[in-house]
């Protein structure tokens, strides 16, 4: 019989490959240029000259390069902050292509998101794993006296500060584990693993993220729901490997494993 739990479990995967899939997810982003990297302020195949200015970054543009900004043909300058929610929600585009400005340790950087990406044209789905309750298991938080900070590679090869917030402690195929943690501004949290499918069978490494925890600590570790990182969709992400302590040493084949 299915169960609520399994109901819930595919609304959710159809909520993702719709995120995933839409004009301007993560199939969408094509580049990522840092500005350090450009002192002309020309950056590949975006228009504009671009440079950093104070706490922002300033943009100077001519009609006939055929920026928008805030949805208005853009001429002249303006200083931009760093576009903190959907790529749709930029405020620097052309056509329907969306530059978003991002900040990252004190490096600014311009992102381009395309919905004709080949990536999201060629888009055939997420291999899965169909929901298992096994995977479900409880889960206690225990924070660290205060927030650490520990230096990771990430993605584009670069080592770059993750934020960890305390200790997720767990029982898993009768092992007691535990990842390190951080904590979202909503209270749930965040965990980068591995484990021993990474690689082969799954995704190098992916994210995990508990709902937030009660008063003592008390979560639902649900590995069902484990998604891939943006960077297994366009390599021009710059996501974190997992944090010390968290290659677990056990196969999790559950939830999103990678790409078809």
């Amino acid at each position: 019989m299915t169960t609520d739990a399994s109901e819930d479990w595919k609304h959710w995967q159809e909520h993702r490959l719709a995120a995933v899939s839409a004009p301007y997810g993560p199939l969408a982003l094509t580049g990522t240029h840092w500005l350090e990297d450009y002192p002309e302020g020309r950056l590949p195949d975006i228009p504009g000259q671009w440079a950093v200015k104070g706490d922002g970054v300033a943009l100077t543009a001519v009609a006939e390069e055929g920026l928008t900004v805030d949805g208005e043909p853009f001429t002249g300058d303006v200083v931009l902050d760093a576009d903190y929610g959907g790529a749709d929600g930029a405020r620097v585009g052309r056509g329907d292509r969306r530059f978003v400005v991002l900040v990252r340790e004190g490096i600014w950087g311009v992102r381009r998101y395309d919905p004709e990406a080949p990536a999201r044209q060629s888009f055939a789905g997420i291999e899965a794993t169909p929901h298992d309750e096994r995977w479900s298991v409880p889960g206690r938080f225990t924070p660290y006296g205060e927030s650490r900070t520990v230096r990771v590679e990430n993605a584009d090869g670069v080592t770059r500060g993750l934020p960890l917030g305390g200790v997720l402690a767990f029982t898993l195929d009768g092992q007691d584990l535990t990842l390190q943690v951080s904590v979202e501004s909503d209270g749930s949290l965040w965990a980068v693993f591995a484990d021993t499918t990474s690689g082969d069978g799954s995704y190098r490494f992916r994210f995990l993220r508990p709902p937030a925890p009660d008063a003592e600590g008390r979560t639902t570790v649900d590995f069902n729901r484990t998604v891939l990182p943006p960077c297994a969709f366009a390599d021009h992400f710059v996501c974190p490997f997992p944090p010390p302590g968290n290659v677990l040493r056990v196969a999790v084949a559950a939830g999103e494993r990678r790409l078809r």
